[in-house]
């Protein structure tokens, strides 16, 4: 029997309720050498839902495991119609306040590294430049046969190519970039093959059930051994890859700082949890600091 990947998370235990003192947060960066993780939450203001929050896309949609994905074409048809779709809406997302809060806190000198679970490229997008992406980046697409990287405009146009005229209204757009389409409207969309050898593509991106490459988890654990602190902003941390970067942490004593407007899984972990809007709580702390964000990164214009 096919075990399903861990997609909610329900407190069995009282957790510290949340605050809205900022103070902490602000004398950690200060300090310098924080460690950023980052998830969803901190996308939504962008016009991508997170997972879990209020309206998460988890109430409506099952993300596509890569054990799915791999075991027929009907699901790969599925999968990349909908992502298609989900793309055009997707690709033209422009960071936020948060995104440009962290990358001042960065150009300021003030961070150690940003580890993202998002695969938007928004951190990149406002400025950021030391960016781990835990789970990949959707604007890229790999062959599962011969393992050859290329872009994912170019998939977009050669899918535009394949499937003219295909234009169904979806009813959501969701944080991995997929849209929510029927069965009927997904059709006989056809997908395309890897250039080089006509293999199988797919997203570079972890998908639920699949592992995050040790290397890169390895290199995780070594920032997280070099920083002062750690701040999670917009993660509920309900799955591991995210969660034992918070453990490791804290079993190493070093602080850990939240910023998310639920409970998280690594509250009891947590000096502090900061219960507001993450674009909100960014650009207070970033005028506290004296770390003005990036005008012309917010005039965000993409192809």
């Amino acid at each position: 029997m096919r075990m399903r990947p861990t997609l909610s998370w329900t407190p069995a235990e009282d957790l510290p309720p949340g605050t809205t003192d900022l103070e902490p947060v602000a004398d950690a960066l200060s300090r310098g050498g924080v460690l950023v993780l980052s998830g969803a939450g901190l996308s939504t203001e962008s016009g991508i839902p997170d997972y879990r929050g209020e309206g998460g896309s988890l109430s409506r949609h099952t993300p596509m495991t890569y054990q799915d994905f791999t075991a027929g074409v009907h699901a790969r048809r599925r999968y990349w119609a909908r992502s298609h779709l989900g793309w055009r809406t997707f690709g033209r997302a422009c960071p936020n306040a948060g995104h440009l809060a962290v990358a001042a806190f960065e150009r300021h000198g003030l961070l150690s590294g940003v580890i993202t679970q998002n695969v938007d490229g928004l951190h990149q997008a406002a400025g950021s430049e030391g960016v781990i992406e835990l789970h990949g980046g959707l604007d890229r697409v790999v062959c599962l046969s011969c393992g050859a990287l290329s872009s994912r405009r170019e998939l977009a146009r050669r899918l535009e190519e394949g499937n003219p005229g295909f234009e169904p209204a979806a009813a959501g757009i969701n944080p991995d970039g997929d849209a929510d389409l029927t069965d009927e409207q997904v059709g006989d969309f056809r997908v395309a093959p890897c250039t080089v050898c006509g293999g199988i593509l797919k997203p570079d991106v972890v998908f639920f059930g699949e592992a995050v490459p040790p290397r890169r988890v390895d290199h995780c654990r070594k920032l997280v051994r070099e920083a002062t602190s750690l701040l999670v902003l917009g993660s509920s941390l309900t799955v591991m890859s995210g969660l034992r970067f918070v453990r490791q942490a804290a079993q190493a004593d070093k602080p850990v700082l939240i910023v998310n407007r639920d409970p998280t899984r690594g509250d009891r972990h947590a000096l502090t949890r900061v219960a507001l809007p993450l674009g909100t709580a960014l650009t207070t702390v970033a005028g506290r600091l004296g770390t003005p964000l990036d005008s012309q990164a917010a005039a965000c214009v993409k192809p």
